[in-house]
């Protein structure tokens, strides 16, 4: 028989805590804390959260002092690291309007040269704060506009002699006296000359953003225009006299002129491919071209080839003023080309050493 508890009998506890035993973990609890444990275990390393992540940026302060009074100008701040020159040209036009970035040089030291606009300001600095030193570079035009300037003129001002305007010649003279082959042949090799040199302007050199005064310019279209109205008024003046030699001297440098022209486009071509490409690490070598295997013998055929067109041109006429011009351009161009030449040698040397700059043996 079953003994029936006594209602006054005390119950017993079921709490198994009440008598210091260790509670049972139920089934969910362990898998929570399994799961908990993977992934913990899993994650690694506790990434922090981005908005705990802080960049410190350094600004700079460049100031602009008067390379002349050496007085402040204005202080450029919040510039940064990664700013170049230009950058500080452009801000510094916005606190002074008058001097656009063009117009301004900037140097390091007073009697230092000009800074890049390419240059990096944190290449520059020293401390927070830069000096750089201003100085106005004047009225400044582009390099575009500078050759279109410098080499329409001749155009335009050997058609105005060669159609013998009224203001110019007798118009007496110029209807008696017969106008020789020669005279229509170097109308045409001077207008060729010049408009190759115009397309060449627009779609063959790749000219650099920079600029350069305006002064330069105006003493360049002085050089070239006033020479251009004294080569077309000899040659195109009722009273010319042709070559002494005739047809034979008319024809060869005529051939010898138009060879030279077609070789120096050839080379500005080959050069300004050698630019676009980014190939800048050997020196531009000779291709199938014939007027390219000049690179052989000088490091500047285009100076070259300018300098045996002028020349040939000056036989074909056989003008003063023609061989006054070719003879200073010879030189100039010799100048230019022993410049050139110079930086050929520090980034080509191996390629370049043996080759002369402009002419062969004289140069």
């Amino acid at each position: 028989m079953l003994k029936r508890q006594s209602p006054g009998a005390p119950q017993r506890s079921r709490d198994p805590a009440a008598h210091g035993a260790a509670l049972p973990m139920s089934h969910n609890d362990s898998r929570s804390f399994f799961n908990l444990s993977q992934l913990v275990l899993s994650a690694g390393q506790i990434k922090p959260s981005p908005a705990l992540k802080h960049s410190k940026i350094t600004y700079f302060e460049v100031e602009i002092v008067d390379v002349q009074s050496k007085k402040q100008i204005c202080i450029v701040d919040k510039v940064p690291p990664a700013s170049t020159i230009l950058d500080v040209k452009h801000k510094f036009h916005k606190a002074c309007p008058q001097w656009y970035p063009s117009r301004v040089g900037l140097q390091l030291e007073r009697n230092g040269p000009f800074l890049k606009d390419s240059i990096s300001i944190q290449s520059l600095a020293v401390s927070s704060i830069i000096t750089l030193y201003f100085t106005d570079l004047g009225q400044q035009v582009g390099w575009t506009t500078f050759f279109l300037t410098e080499y329409t003129g001749p155009l335009l001002i050997y058609l105005l002699f060669y159609i013998r305007l009224s203001t110019i010649y007798d118009q007496v003279e110029s209807r008696k006296n017969f106008r020789h082959p020669v005279v229509h042949l170097a109308c045409f090799c001077h207008c060729l000359h010049y408009i190759r040199h115009l397309l060449e302007t627009l779609f063959v050199h790749k000219f650099s953003e920079g600029h350069t005064p305006l002064k330069n310019m105006i003493k360049g279209c002085a050089f070239y225009w006033g020479f251009t109205s004294w080569i077309a008024y000899y040659i195109n003046h009722p009273r010319y006299t042709p070559p002494s030699f005739g047809h034979k001297q008319v024809s060869y440098a005529a051939l010898v002129f138009l060879m030279c022209e077609a070789g120096n486009h050839f080379i500005n071509v080959a050069l300004a491919h050698q630019t676009n490409s980014g190939n800048r690490t050997c020196f531009p070598s000779p291709t199938y071209n014939p007027f390219t295997w000049l690179f052989l013998l000088v490091s500047c055929p285009n100076y070259t080839y300018e300098a045996g067109s002028w020349i040939s041109f000056t036989v074909m006429t056989q003008t003063l003023p023609v061989g006054i011009f070719a003879f200073l351009m010879v030189i100039q161009m010799s100048l230019w080309a022993q410049k050139k030449h110079k930086l050929y040698l520090k980034r080509f040397y191996p390629e370049v050493r043996r080759k002369a700059a402009m002419i062969p043996i004289i140069f």
